[in-house]
């Protein structure tokens, strides 16, 4: 009789444990991660709040303001599916930038650059700067925190969010290519070439 009893609390305790929903699902590792992307993604929408009432350009007040929109729904996403373990209501959304994807090469002597000394020397080049900066550290939390995370649906949330931190960054970059901000030096032609040929395509096991 008392081993029956044995077996049937043994048999309770992963339906107790069942019963608290996927909203526990979460390891440890996996808490601290979610928390510190959460906190990051907290931060950056404030980062955002700030810049706008500074940025003179109205293209990158109008980027700002897009991404800080898609965000703050990314954000709502993840903490429903941090809190719940289930598909939320508002699955991921794709971002879609406005850029066009032309590239300007080549450089431009300028004033050698330094740290401000004042926040009113701050301008668009700096706060396209921070920007950019807030979404490439963003894009790189996400990745590392989809490859250790035990919760499936919290997971796919995180990884399909890395495409678009990615696709605000690129935007970004676009941006400050076109004003002079990231100027791309180029290699000669026969440089180029050079490493374009330093490879060979690989032999394919198993493949006919």
């Amino acid at each position: 009789m008392q081993n029956q009893n044995q077996m049937q609390n043994n048999t309770q305790m992963p339906q107790n444990m069942a019963n608290q929903g996927t909203s526990q699902n979460h390891g440890a590792h996996e808490m601290m991660d979610s928390h510190e992307l959460i906190g990051g993604l907290i931060g950056m929408l404030e980062q955002y709040k700030l810049y706008d009432q500074h940025i003179q350009d109205q293209e990158l007040k109008d980027i700002s303001q897009r991404q800080s929109s898609f965000i703050t729904q990314m954000y709502n996403t993840i903490v429903e599916s941090f809190q719940t373990g289930q598909d939320p209501q508002v699955p991921t959304q794709q971002y879609k930038m406005q850029e066009n994807n032309e590239v300007m090469y080549g450089t431009k002597p300028g004033q050698p650059k330094k740290p401000k000394q004042s926040v009113n020397e701050f301008n668009d080049e700096c706060f396209s700067s921070f920007m950019l900066g807030h979404t490439k550290s963003i894009a790189s939390g996400l990745t590392m925190a989809a490859v250790e995370m035990n919760n499936p649906v919290l997971r796919r949330i995180v990884a399909d969010s890395v495409p678009n931190m990615i696709e605000m960054s690129y935007e970004l970059f676009l941006y400050q290519n076109k004003h002079g901000y990231y100027q791309l030096p180029k290699l000669n032609t026969q440089d180029m070439n050079t490493m374009l040929q330093a490879y060979a395509k690989a032999p394919q096991q198993g493949m006919h």
